[in-house]
């Protein structure tokens, strides 16, 4: 497999907007090449009678139907609120004032 370069690598973090140094540069090109490595030996083990998976057993999408049931009427929303205004929740102000 091909290695990655201290070049690419440069590239890349100067694509993700990464700021490295000389160090870091050297430092993370190994690094990226053992991750690479890895990668490729695990590509390596699947043959091509083994189907691609998400999830090691099956599963299936379990949904409910939906159904519309009546909510809460404003009063009753309001009734256990410490404090309410206008059919409304009243809370402290947070935004906007000077401490």
């Amino acid at each position: 497999m091909a290695q990655i370069s201290r070049d690419e690598v440069a590239h890349l973090a100067d694509l993700a907007r990464i700021d490295l140094d000389d160090a870091e540069l050297d430092h993370l090109a190994p690094q990226l090449n053992v991750i690479l490595e890895a990668v490729a030996s695990i590509s390596g083990v699947a043959g091509d009678d083994v189907p691609p998976t998400s999830h090691p057993i099956p599963m299936t999408n379990v949904f409910r139907d939906d159904v519309v049931v009546p909510g809460l009427s404003a009063e009753e929303a309001l009734s256990g609120a410490p404090e309410a205004e206008e059919q409304r929740f009243r809370v402290p102000r947070i935004l906007g004032e000077e401490q």
